[in-house]
């Protein structure tokens, strides 16, 4: 379905009702909405941090910030052979974000970026969007960092929209539309803030995972 007229507005109704838009490519200017049967979750204590995430994550090879490069993060995001993202999503995106319901994870090397993820929030929902990484375990360390933030301020709820094997191997798990939306009613009429605190977690609190999915 075309959508000419997508606001702020619209899209955060959008993801209040399941309901979320995507582009069949970059040149493709039309959206079209999506509510899949089946939808992808993660358990927020259920994240499988690895001996070797571990060790990435408590020698602090990367620097992990919170929505200081969103637009990169989504250009980064948009930056492969197959894409969904976008002018329309983008330039949309970037005025959730102005709005504060539009959240980015950035990874770093030294100054450059080279991980992260970004999403949409309401209540204590996370709806999250996409991810990317130009090295090894970079996105990993984005989602440890954000699920450790996603518990720390109170969120009940991490969207994947869809499960790949790779998301299933770090925990995420799939439920039919009838769960999803038992969940997500629920998570809606709880409050969280995700800039309630502006500094990720720290290593040590990140490495808490570990003994929480246990």
């Amino acid at each position: 379905m075309d959508t000419p007229d997508l606001t702020p507005e619209l899209l955060l109704n959008a993801y209040a009702n399941g309901v979320f838009p995507m582009a069949e490519s970059a040149e493709d200017d039309e959206v079209f909405w999506v509510d899949p049967d089946r939808r992808g979750i993660f358990p927020l204590d259920q994240f499988h941090l690895s001996n070797s995430l571990a060790r990435v994550i408590r020698r602090e090879r990367f620097t992990v910030t919170f929505n200081h490069a969103f637009a990169d993060v989504v250009r980064q995001c948009a930056n492969r052979e197959e894409t969904w993202i976008n002018a329309t999503i983008f330039d949309l995106y970037s005025q959730v974000h102005a709005l504060g319901f539009a959240q980015s994870v950035e990874v770093w090397d030294s100054s450059r970026l080279v991980g992260g993820l970004y999403g949409i929030t309401l209540g204590a929902a996370f709806f999250g969007e996409s991810m990317f990484s130009h090295k090894t375990d970079a996105s990993k360390v984005a989602l440890a960092y954000l699920i450790a933030h996603l518990k720390r301020t109170g969120f009940t709820l991490l969207d994947t929209q869809f499960i790949t094997p790779h998301l299933a191997s770090l925990g995420a798990i799939e439920i039919d539309r009838a769960e999803y939306h038992t969940r997500l009613d629920a998570a809606l009429e709880r409050d969280a803030d995700f800039r309630e605190i502006a500094a990720p977690p720290s290593a040590q609190e990140v490495l808490q995972l570990r003994t929480q999915a246990s």
